[in-house]
């Protein structure tokens, strides 16, 4: 009876001193520093293990002990995801350091702007150089991208909504483009709930077409309402719109940076020049102020307006007026002249209106 006491103290204090052991060993191999000459990324692919991430760690000479590693992520961190990404490793940090970001899940972000103004060949531009970012619409053509997003037969211009969005390693443009997406219906329907009385617009696809020439003549903020409602007066009293950005997005590709009066007579569907109302979709990706702006025009009587040539603009009520002004200000251009602040929206034709 004795001697089984005794067998039975001494095994337990074999495993508590193996327990303790094991808690020393963790704890070394949690303190240890990463060896690291320099700062690296660690790439956790999507379905990757602690376990093996630790075990890839160890083979790369990054740390030691990655066994007790293990066992102290299995029995204390039991049901903890290892989110997929990047992980940024810099030298002096400890291997509990390193668990601590996994944890936490803070892996390496990268960021994409998308411009207000931009159209959408620039946007597809932009994600094929986003760094990180994994190309799954490269080769597609516009149509074939729209299936992709579920919005078939639809037109891409304008759909998406300008901001700057985050994304972590993995993430693919088709991702991306699904957020800028849902970001613009969101807008578009709390800007359309909240619209004026009385606009001559029958869905809130027209209010679009309508923000992105507003978007594409004026970098000013204050001027948007203002430009709103000089196109909303056109329209209602059945006048062209005569907007030149109209015109240049029409002429896509073939546009060098000047627009002529040939120009504004060639027949397309964008030349609003030639055409009634507004053209078929929008010229441009707008943000919220643009949008705004078309669904709140501002009263007045101004149907016509011209650059100054420091991004602003003069409106006239009448022809006579704006002649007056298109004379002190197009035809005397001064030496820095622009028609926008913003050079993304510049063009160095602003007659009509």
């Amino acid at each position: 009876m004795i001697r089984k006491i005794l067998l039975l103290e001494g095994g337990v204090l074999l495993a508590g001193l193996l327990v303790v052991f094991a808690a020393w060993q963790q704890h070394a191999a949690l303190q240890q520093p990463l060896q690291l000459a320099e700062e690296r990324l660690l790439e956790v692919p999507a379905g990757a293990t602690p376990g093996g991430v630790l075990n890839r760690l160890q083979a790369d000479g990054v740390l030691e002990d990655a066994f007790w590693l293990r066992l102290y992520w299995r029995f204390n961190l039991r049901g903890q995801p290892l989110h997929s990404g990047e992980y940024r490793l810099a030298p002096g940090q400890t291997v509990n350091d390193m668990l601590v970001q996994w944890r936490r899940g803070e892996v390496v972000q990268y960021s994409l702007t998308l411009v207000e103004g931009w159209n959408f060949r620039q946007v597809r531009a932009a994600l094929e150089r986003a760094s990180k970012l994994e190309s799954v619409l490269s080769g597609l053509s516009d149509a074939q991208l729209m299936e992709r997003l579920g919005l078939g037969g639809v037109n891409p211009e304008g759909r998406f909504f300008p901001d700057t969005y985050r994304y972590v390693r993995g993430t693919t443009d088709l991702d991306l483009l699904k957020q800028a997406h849902a970001r613009l219906k969101q807008v578009l329907a709390e800007e359309w709930e909240a619209r004026a009385d009385g606009l001559p617009y029958r869905e809130p696809y027209d209010a679009l077409i309508m923000a992105s020439m507003i978007e594409k003549e004026t970098g000013v903020p204050e001027e948007r309402g203002a430009i709103a409602g000089v196109f909303v007066r056109r329209l209602r009293i059945g006048m062209r719109l005569q907007t030149d950005p109209t015109v240049i997005y029409g002429l896509g590709e073939r546009y060098n940076g000047k627009l002529s009066r040939a120009h504004l007579r060639e027949a397309t569907p964008y030349n609003t020049y030639m055409i009634d109302g507004m053209p078929p979709t929008p010229i441009a990706l707008v943000g919220r102020e643009a949008i705004h702006a078309a669904l709140h025009p501002v009263a007045g009587s101004s149907l016509y307006f011209v650059a100054r040539g420091d991004g602003s603009h003069v409106f006239s009520d009448n022809l006579d007026a704006h002649n007056r002004a298109v004379r002190a200000y197009q035809l005397n251009r001064r030496a820095d002249y622009r028609s926008s602040p913003n050079p993304i929206q510049s063009s160095n034709h602003k007659d009509d209106p």
